[in-house]
């Protein structure tokens, strides 16, 4: 019986942190077609080829080699480096933008997909999020003043994407 009871508990256990960890990691469950039909690509490629990795271990954002590339569920990344690549394809979502590479401002203010400026950018909790920037508009600056709502706003969005 004590057996039986342990069994249980660990199963509990096991769902519960499924549930926690990998379900608050991203809004809905991230597919190849999901990704394919609704991220930000050109010709299949994430946030026009910059390096992902770049964004969390260097000064700056850099642009990737398409020498040096790897896919996950059906999206090309590029890196400037090998030792970069290697480190996304050991924990990608650790690295993949948020709002799959759209503005999270106007993820967040407007329930929109609106290109972003691969070098306007804000890391939040360990996440890359992504900002539309031209002259005369600079969506990073609207997003730090409203932050904790815009985001709020703009993970309930993305999760409602089908």
């Amino acid at each position: 019986m004590k057996n039986k009871k342990t069994h249980s508990l660990y199963i509990f256990l096991f769902l519960v942190f499924n549930v926690l960890i990998i379900g608050g990691s991203q809004a809905q469950q991230l597919t190849e077609k999901h990704c394919i039909t609704h991220f930000n690509l050109d010709k299949g490629v994430a946030i026009e080829g910059y390096d992902v990795v770049s964004y969390f271990v260097e000064d700056k954002p850099q642009k990737g080699k398409a020498s040096i590339s790897a896919k996950y569920l059906g999206v090309i990344y590029r890196f400037s480096t090998k030792e970069h690549r290697d480190l996304f394809v050991k924990n990608p979502q650790k690295y993949m933008p948020q709002y799959g590479g759209w503005c999270a401002y106007a993820m967040g203010a407007k329930d929109e997909k609106v290109d972003m400026n691969p070098e306007n950018y804000k890391i939040i909790d360990g996440k890359l999020y992504l900002f539309y920037k031209n002259f005369f508009t600079d969506t990073l600056d609207d997003w730090n003043e409203d932050e904790e709502n815009l985001k709020q706003k703009a993970d309930k969005n993305w999760s409602e994407v089908k």
